[in-house]
Order: C-alpha cells, then structure tokens, then sequence
C-alpha cells in the first residue's frame, strides 16, 4: 500500500496526500495562497512511500524521484499607473509636430496579457491634440500663441485586458509665439498723477532680438502732444503775467486780451476760454482802440504771437492778414503789417517821409513749412531797423527775402490798428475789412521801444511737461543721448543692447504744472537697428503706448473777512481814506479721501472726504463797485504803487472798480487787498457803498467765491439833537466847585437867596436826590440792553468805530436858575473838554493800519465792558454806546 508522498524543497507552498493507499493515488494541493506576481513557476520532486514492515519511516520504501512543474495563471488585478504624476511641454506656434512628447504607463500584473499596455486615451474633449498606442502626443493643427497660450490635457491608458488607468494624468503644453524682434514688457496705458514729478514710462522693457547679430542700436521716442492746447501744456495764465513771470521788460501791449469791460474789443471773436485762443474764420476783424499803441513805432520794438495756421483756402491765395496797421479814411495805405501768404510770413514797415527819404527795407519775407503745417509755433519779431529777426520755437530764421520801398508820403489821415484783418477806409463805398485771416491766433503782443532776449523767448515758448531721464549718471559712457529744446523728442545710441535697454527704462514723463491740462499724451518709441557683416537686419515693430494725465484735484478758493462795518464821515474825508479789506483771508482747499480708521477704537464711522489746504497762485483779483459806478468828482479807490512793485503785481482801477492782477501766491494777494482804501470827499451824501471781491488762478480757470462787503457812514448828530441832549451833558454847579474855585464867588452871590429860595432850593435837593436814583437804575437798564446789543453786533461780525459815538452823559439833570447861566457855559464848556480827552484814544485810529485794528479791537474790548465810570470831577460818564430812551 502507499500511505505517503513527500516533496523535497523548503518552504514550498504545496502538500501530496494520500486519496486511495490501495491504487496508490493522491492529490497535490496549496497550503497557502498562491500569487503570480511573487512568483509564476514551481519546480520540485515527488517521492511515494509504502507501508513499510513497521511504523517507523526509516523502515519505509519509497518510489523512484519524480518531477513535478506547476505555471501559476494570472488574475487581472493591477491597473495600469503612469510613471509620471504630470508631463510638461513646450511648442512654438504654428507648426505640425510628429510627437511633442511621449508618455508611459506600466501594469504590476505578471502576465504579458494583463501586464502590457495596449492603448493610450485623450480623455479631455475638443482640443488639437492626438496620442498613438505607444503614448505619442502631437498636435493635430497649428497652434496659436494670441489665441491660445497653454494647453491642459488628461490622458489615460489600458491594458490589455481593456482595464483602464486608475488614474489619468497631466499633460500641460504651452505654446511660444515665433521669436519676432522687438520691446518686450511695456504696458500701453501709463498713468500719471498731477504732482507726482518725473515718473518711468517703460521700467522693464527690454529688446528681442532673436539672437541676431546687432552691433549697434538707435532708439527714438517722442511724446506727441501737439493737440494740447498750444502744441504742448503750458501755462495757462495771462500774456502780461507770462512776460513777468519769464523776466520781460515792461511795456508790453496786449492785443488780444481776455474780453471784459475795459478790453471789449475782442468780444465778438471766437474764442477757447481755456487757453485764451481766438479763432478766426475769414470772416472776423477786430480793431484796436486808438491809444493801445502809439502811432509811430520806433527803430526798436518786438511783437510776440502764436498761431496754428492751415494751407491757405481757395485755388489763388490771398493776403491773410494777423495784424494791420492801415488809413483809417481817404486812402488803404498800410503803415505796417504782419500776414501770411503762400505759406510765407511776411513783416511790412513802412517809414514815413519825415522820418527819412530814402528807399528803404520795407518787405521782410520767411519761407517755413511751419507756416502751414496746423500746429501751434511761438514768433517773435524782433524789429531793429534795418535788421528784422524772426525767432520760431525759439530757433533764430533770416528772412530769405527783403524788398525795398519809399517812405509814406506824410497826410493827416487818422490810422487804425486791426487783428484777424486789415482796415480798408478808402477806394470802396463803404469801409470794410478785407484780407482776412484763417487760423487762430494767441498772445499777440507788441512792445515798443524794446527788442526781447534770446532767454525770454525761450521760457515764453517753453513746454511745462516733456520728456526726463532718471539718473543721467547711471547710463554709462557707452550711451548717447539728445533732447530737442522742448523735450518732447529723446535720441540714444549705443552698441551694447543690454545697455540700451537700461537706458531705456530710466526714460519718464514730467509735467511741472500744478494743475495740468488732462487727458492723454501719445508716445512712440521706433528703432533702427545696425548689423555685424552682410547679413539681413532685423526690423524692429515701434512702441506706440499714452501718457493718461489724471484730473488735478481742483482748489475750492475762498474768501473771508468782514463783511459789513460802519465809519464816522470823517474818516471818508481824511487823507488815508478807510481801509475796506482789513482782515481778509484767502484760503484754498480741496477734498481728500479719508483713510478707514479704526472703528472700533474710535465708535465712529470714517468720514468720506476731509478738506485740506493747498497753496498755490492766484493771477488776479477784482474788486467790484456794486449799485453805480464811482463819481470820480467826490469818491475813488486807493492803493499804493510801493504795495504793488514790492510783491511784483499791478493794477488798473477805474470807476468801476479795481483789478489787480500778476501771478502771486494768495499770501501776497492778501497783503494787497488789505490796503485797498476808498475815499469819499462828500460823505454826507452817502449811506452805504457795496463793493464785492472776486479771485482767479489760471485766467479764470479756477474762480473764488463772490465776496460782498458793505461799508455804511456814520454822521454826525445835528445841532438842534445836540442841543435836545445838553441837558444831560451839563454838571450841576455843586459838583464843579469841588474843582473850579472861581466858582466860590456864585455860591457867596447865593447866600444872600430869601428865605423863599432856601425852600425851592431844598425841593430841588430832593428832586435831584430823586433824579440820581432814577438815573443809575435807568443807567444799569441801559447797560443790560447795550450787552445784548452788543453780543448781537458780535454775532453779525458788525465792525463799529467808537470814535465818533463816544457819549458823555449825565444822568443828574440840572435845573436852570436865574444868575447860572454863566456857570451853565463854563460847566458845558467843561464837559466838552471831557468828552473829548475821552474820545481822543480812538479818535488817532488813522495814524496806520495797525494803530486802527488795535482801534477796532480796543472799541469791541471797551463795549463788551461798558459801565458807569466816575471821572474823578462828581460826574458819572458811560464811555462806549448808549441806549437813549424817552
């Protein structure tokens, strides 16, 4: 019988046994779990034994050796991983690519079926992208940088036994525009911040070259702001201010000021209130009032204009004429004359007989393409018979052409001065303007007498805002650079690229102006690029980006100060006059955003806007004559010239008011108006003269609020009130003889009084007694009503002068007796004199300005503490205001 098989091997996970001892057959089995991934394949040797002669095995026989192979079938039960979690990949756009990269999965199984990968998937729908069995990516159409910079792909992959990954992965593909040469990293949109100073417009830029062979690089930029106001900002205050604030001699004559009452002549022009600009359409003339120039100009004078001028209209051009000096009856003789024709400028001067009699230079001709090119361009003319310069944007140009001519022949005919056309009295039925011009014009001045300096023109002409270069140290020795004289064009060369590129990047936008025009400036930045040997250079694409100027905060400009006061007559009539502005104050401020604070630790929620002051110029202020206009036979307004020159301004005053004007800072400003004095020789009658302030910064640009003041006259009190109020000025006659012993010798003259006159003279002690009680009651009464009145006054901001209502009173009355009069006089004579050392220390208040404010604030001081005061001489006097009553 066989009763057992062994195997021969360690550690195997099989065991024989025995199913039937008689035939000899048995069964191989798995004593564990068997896995095909540790291990496919079993070899080992089987032996069979029989029963033996005993229980002992060594007493066993056993059964030659056989082999015995077991293959482990696999179990699909791995899934397939990627090798990578994510695949990353870059392709320039617009190719087809045959693989742009590859990926792999891997299966833990052990057989080749379930072990081997058989397909890759795209799991992510509609995108140029296609994979083969192997893990090949390409694309399936060309790729397009603007269009789409990067592309995110899942894949996946399956065995082959159709088990799918267990997770997808990652494919990222970005796609690289083609190399194209030029500036890389610069923003098209650069905004600026009034008052931010010199800011970089382009902090990264750098250029691409594509690896080309550059040995030398040029760059350009311009800023373009020819469409700003006169060709570029600059400042926007009046001709005359201009000329002062660039250091021009006096004597400048405006001829195209801003309109208003005593310069009507331009109003019927068409003007851009915002730069002063006065456009002419051919069809507007205006004339100059006789006066403005004088009528024969001498060897030396300048006239400064600007104008932005077209091609002339029409198949044959005719004269344009910008200002003329013609007959003004009889004849159309021009005596001289600035016009345009062709796209010429051309100076006439004519000299008249009795200055010489000579052929002289008369026509001075200048061929610019300037003339018509519709941009704004500063000239001056300076005229030094016989030599004429023309300066254009600061550049000095001889005239290409002078014609000769004779003098005028000398007439009588009056002359007339004309802008925009020329004046044609003679030879036409009806006088008329003729030789219009078509263009605008700006700051026409002439100045006679005086030729303008190289150094003036510049700074009239010159741009607030232009081109800068941050740190000129830092450019190395290896950069050139250039600046037009307006800054509006830069030039840099260099040969190393990296150099140019820093260089570049220091390049910032300025504007000097407080409040400068907003809007946008453009900017263009072009290249031209030199190449080593014969190769073909690169072309570099221009840089156009803008310059966005951001909205100045405007200034809210307020005045403040009394605004109503009343002064005695005879102020009205003295020397000095009144002052009518002592304490106004001008006060500029804007809004600001408040920064969120703390709510918590303050309970408070954050304001929105807190207002702060801003310092800054003003160019002019007016001040208005309200209800008719001054008499100059009995009133005016006053200021002193030495007011004037010493904080640079100056002034023209008329019946209407005065106007004071120049570019200063509102400090200055103040100072001026507080000595505007007005002066009235026939105050009696008048009542109350209004007057009104009104404040500009920038011609109007920016306005202050109206201020209104009210000046009221104080007369006097007339004779018949005055004698109606003596009777409570006099002093009773016991009460002078503490003082006046001349006084002895009426009180002896009473001694001898009857009997009769000793009693009335009793009752009248009583009376008095009477009449004192009722007088210092009355007295306190008044007090009380002179405080309220007085608190009312304050609240009003009413200024009173106490020099004129400075009131003795006697609240003892007294009583009139035969034989008194004489002591009458000399007790009314008395208290005058009284009333006058009273008054007397406000009655000086004229002295100075600051000796009437101390007046002012002394007569407040001493009304706010009226009260009844002993003199010293057995009166009771109330120094300040008082009540009367019945």
């Amino acid at each position: 019988e066989i009763c057992a098989f062994k195997i021969h091997g360690q550690e195997l996970p099989f065991e024989a046994v025995v199913l039937n001892k008689t035939s000899g057959e048995g069964r191989l089995r798995a004593k564990s779990p068997i896995d095909c991934e540790l291990q496919k394949e079993y070899t080992f040797i089987i032996q069979a034994y029989d029963c033996g002669a005993g229980p002992r095995e060594t007493a066993w026989k056993k059964s030659h050796k056989a082999v015995v192979h077991i293959q482990v079938k696999d179990v699909n039960e791995f899934a397939p991983t990627f090798k990578e979690p994510a695949y990353k990949a870059m392709v320039t756009e617009g190719k087809i690519y045959d693989s742009i990269l590859q990926v792999e999965a891997i299966d833990e199984d052990c057989s080749p079926q379930y072990s081997q990968i058989c397909n890759y998937e795209i799991v992510t729908t509609d995108v140029p992208f296609a994979i083969d069995r192997n893990g090949n990516i390409r694309n399936t159409e060309k790729l397009s940088y603007d269009k789409q910079r990067q592309y995110e792909i899942l894949v996946t992959a399956y065995d082959c036994g159709q088990k799918p990954a267990a997770q997808d992965t990652l494919v990222q593909v970005d796609v690289k525009p083609v190399c194209k040469p030029g500036w890389q990293d610069w923003t098209k949109r650069i905004e600026y911040q009034p008052g931010s100073g010199s800011v970089p417009l382009f902090p990264s830029i750098h250029l691409e070259t594509c690896d080309g062979a550059v040995s030398s690089l040029q760059v350009t930029a311009e800023l373009q702001t020819n469409y700003i106001g006169k060709g570029c900002d600059r400042e926007t205050y009046s001709e005359k201010s201009l000329q002062k604030l660039c250091g021009a001699s006096s004597g400048i004559i405006d001829l195209l000021p801003s309109p208003s009452a005593a310069t009507n002549w331009t109003a019927g022009l068409l003007v851009d209130s915002s730069e002063m600009i006065f456009k002419f359409d051919g069809r507007q003339g205006a004339k100059i009032p006789e006066g403005m120039v004088p009528k024969n100009l001498t060897d030396q004078f300048t006239i400064t204009m600007w104008m932005k001028h077209g091609p002339s209209p029409g198949v044959r051009a005719e004269k344009e004429t910008i200002l003329c000096n013609s007959d003004k009856t009889e004849m159309n003789r021009h005596h001289y004359a600035l016009y345009v024709h062709n796209c010429r400028l051309v100076f006439l001067l004519r000299k008249d007989f009795d200055q010489a009699d000579t052929f002289r230079p008369a026509e001075f001709h200048w061929k610019l393409d300037q003339i018509c090119d519709k941009e704004w361009h500063y000239y001056v003319i300076n005229v030094e018979f016989p030599v004429v310069t023309l300066y254009m944007d600061g550049a000095t140009y001889e005239p290409y052409l002078v014609t000769n001519d004779w003098p005028i022949h000398p007439s009588h005919i009056a002359m007339q001065l004309t802008v925009g056309a020329c004046w044609q009295g003679g030879e036409v039925a009806k006088p008329r303007f003729a030789q219009f011009f078509h263009g605008s014009l700006a700051s026409l001045t002439i100045r006679p007498g005086k030729m303008e300096s190289q150094k003036v023109i510049s700074c009239l002409q010159a741009c607030k805002e232009g081109l800068d270069i941050n740190s000129l140290e830092s450019l190395g020795q290896g950069i050139k650079y250039h600046f037009n004289p307006s800054q509006s064009i830069l030039v840099m060369e260099g040969d190393d690229i990296e150099n140019v590129n820093r260089a570049l990047q220091k390049v910032s936008y300025i504007n000097s102006r407080q409040f400068p025009t907003a809007g946008v400036r453009r900017l263009r930045v072009s290249s031209k690029v030199q190449c080593f040997g014969e190769d073909v250079c690169i072309s570099i694409p221009d840089v156009d980006a803008y310059v966005m100027v951001l909205q100045a905060i405007e200034p809210q400009i307020t005045l403040r100060g009394t605004d109503r006061f009343w002064r005695p007559a005879s102020q009205f009539e003295s020397s000095r006059g009144v002052i009518l502005f002592p304490d106004i104050k001008i006060v500029s401020t804007f809004a600001k955003a408040e920064a969120p604070g703390d709510v918590k630790s303050t309970g408070t929620a954050p304001k929105s806007a807190v207002l702060e002051e801003m310092l800054h110029n003003l160019d002019f202020c007016d001040i208005l004559v309200l209800g008719g206009d001054l008499d100059p036979r009995q009133e005016c307004l006053e200021l002193s010239h030495s007011e004037l020159h010493q904080r640079h301004l100056d002034a023209t005053n008329s019946t209407a008011g005065y106007s004071i004007y120049g570019v200063g800072s509102m400090s200055r400003y103040e100072q001026v108006l507080r000595h505007i004095r007005y002066r009235n020789w026939h105050p009696t009658s008048l009542d109350t003269r209004r007057f009104r302030i009104k404040c500009s910064e920038l011609n109007g640009r920016y306005t202050s609020n109206e201020f209104n003041l009210e000046v009221s006259v104080l007369h006097e009190v007339r004779a018949s009130d005055k004698e109606h109020v003596n009777h409570l000025i006099v002093q009773p006659p016991f009460l002078q003889s503490v003082h006046h012993p001349e006084s002895h010798s009426s009180i002896q003259r009473s001694s001898v009084v009857p009997s009769i006159a000793t009693v009335v003279i009793i009752i009248s002690v009583c009376m008095l007694v009477f009449v004192v009680a009722m007088g210092v009651y009355r007295v306190r009464i008044a007090h009380q009503h002179f405080m309220q009145e007085t608190e009312a006054a304050k609240e009003a901001e009413m200024d009173w002068d106490d020099s004129a209502l400075t009131i003795t009173v006697n609240p003892m009355e007294k009583h009139e007796e035969p034989g008194h009069g004489e002591e009458e006089s000399e007790g009314e004579e008395e208290e005058e004199e009284a009333e006058e050392d009273v008054s007397s220390s406000s009655s000086d208040s004229d002295d100075s300005e600051e000796e009437e404010e101390e007046g002012m604030g002394r007569g407040r001081h001493e009304r706010s503490g009226a009260s009844p005061q002993n003199t010293g001489n057995g009166a009771w006097h109330i120094v300040g205001v008082v009540s009367i009553w019945k």
